[in-house]
């Protein structure tokens, strides 16, 4: 299913800039969130800001990997030699590109090209009550946490209360120049049992940065779905001029001659420019371009993986390179499931050597390989994390989980994330574990701080003031960006 957000019963370009044309035609009167127009625009240019520093506005876009379900850092990139049964890892640890740096050996192809990306080692945090998935994966898109959490962890559904997502911020402080989709996230949405979504919206935001959604059916490794990818919405329909635009166009045109403030307000972001944004965004078919994955070689295709993973990280290319701003790919494909998830309470060793481990060795690897062999990663920003490690010990519980002797439980308090492109220094391993991976001896990075060097890397100062649906003034996120990432 492919879906643009706003439609649903609704005409195109129905909100702009997170204003609705509801809310610019109550401007004059009562005002608008208790600000004028060109309050809010004045808001708008300064979230934008001038921090500087090293990396700042390098990236132009971003490709999220996520890794969801909590992947073992113990078993891919921070193995420990010197330490009990229960601790090291079923893998053996083999060198990397970088002299005295390894990883496992179910990571052959991203041992091979880590010169091209930074490893944090040190990520941690410690979580208020039960640190299970739906609040984690909520603190690490949204930079928030929240109070309505369950003695589970659950959380309740998403709602335009939440707060944003960190791509719909991207897209709303950079928009788009060209006629392209500014935020896609595929092929499944965050999930945790029954919350379906939680932190992967536009919250209080609108509707209108919501991600544009490509969830294909089918299992992980069914791997001519992502050929056969269904936009029927990137299609111009028949009736489309014929009818809505010219009712439209007449409602815009009453607009602009009724009441003259809003179009001298607004001035080269007149109404007309997001209508006929949105327009082309169809009838460009670069979309729709971006999206025919046979274009590729086989033999490109092949280095991917023919499976869900490997082609959606290869789409996540093709939409880079056609102009999307920002794209999340979430690990397939069903939350917390048997079917290749991270989330290994049971059979860790033979389902990460066999199923998960693979996949993301070849589709990651290729990746990088492929973005640095065309150029675009000097623009584009490359984060693959999860939304905590593993237990360092084996088979005991640290959620209230049950484990197998060779599972790892949910550990919050250090895990390894991998960031690279758009200035992130090559070749360069940030903090450092302690002797079992249990916590950081140096340089811990909390999630926040991740997303901090993320709208950095964008221009976007992390401490910029956005407004929920209280009109009460929040920063983006309250941390600040690690800029020794950056070269």
């Amino acid at each position: 299913m492919f879906r643009i957000p706003g439609q649903i019963g609704k005409d195109l370009c129905d909100r702009h800039l997170g204003n609705s044309r509801r809310d610019f035609l109550r401007v004059g009167g009562a005002g608008m969130i208790g600000m004028t127009l060109n309050q809010v625009f004045r808001a708008q240019a300064a979230s934008v800001g001038h921090a500087g520093g090293p990396g700042w506005g390098k990236a132009k876009n971003m490709i999220m990997i996520y890794l969801q379900g909590g992947p073992s850092h113990i078993d891919l990139w921070d193995p420990k030699e010197n330490v009990p049964d229960k601790v090291r890892s079923a893998f053996k640890s083999i060198p990397t590109k970088i002299p005295g740096v390894h990883f496992t050996e179910i990571l052959p192809n991203l041992a091979k090209v880590n010169d091209k990306f930074t490893t944090i080692r040190s990520m941690s945090y410690t979580p208020n009550g039960l640190f299970n998935h739906t609040a984690a994966i909520y603190q690490i898109m949204t930079g928030y946490t929240t109070d309505k959490v369950s003695p589970s962890g659950q959380l309740e559904p998403p709602n335009a209360k939440d707060f944003p997502n960190f791509g719909s911020n991207i897209i709303r402080l950079k928009p788009m120049d060209e006629p392209m989709l500014p935020f896609v996230m595929m092929p499944r949405p965050l999930q945790e049992s029954n919350v379906i979504g939680k932190g992967g919206t536009a919250g209080f935001l609108g509707k209108s940065f919501d991600p544009y959604t490509l969830y294909p059916d089918g299992d992980d490794m069914e791997m001519d779905k992502m050929t056969r990818i269904k936009i029927d919405d990137l299609q111009l329909r028949p009736d489309l001029f014929s009818v809505r635009l010219q009712r439209r166009a007449r409602l815009r045109n009453a607009i602009n001659d009724q009441m003259p403030i809003i179009e001298a307000a607004v001035k080269d972001m007149s109404l007309d420019d997001y209508y006929d944004r949105a327009l082309n965004l169809i009838a460009s078919g670069r979309a729709r371009d971006a999206f025919a994955l046979d274009r590729e070689t086989d033999r490109v295709r092949d280095s991917y993986g023919r499976n869900t993973f490997g082609q959606s990280c290869l789409l996540a290319r093709r939409l880079i390179e056609a102009g999307t701003r920002v794209v999340e790919v979430i690990w397939p494909k069903v939350a917390n499931s048997d079917n290749h998830s991270w989330d290994h309470h049971v059979g860790l060793t033979k389902r990460m050597k066999d199923q998960s481990g693979p996949m993301l060795d070849q589709g990651l690897s290729a990746l990088f390989e492929d973005l640095d062999s065309r150029g675009l990663l000097e623009e584009t920003l490359v984060v693959a994390v999860g939304e905590f490690g593993r237990s360092p010990e084996k088979g005991v519980s640290t959620s209230g989980n049950g484990n197998s002797a060779d599972g790892r439980d949910h550990w919050p308090y250090c895990y390894t994330s991998i960031i690279a492109g758009a200035g992130i220094k090559r070749g360069y391993v940030h903090g450092k574990s302690d002797a079992t991976a249990s916590s950081p001896l140096e340089d811990p990075v909390h999630p926040g701080e991740l997303l901090a060097t993320i709208y950095h890397a964008f221009g976007i100062d992390p401490e910029s003031i956005v407004y929920n649906h209280l009109n009460q003034p929040r920063e983006l996120v309250k941390a600040k960006a690690v800029t020794q990432l950056f070269a």
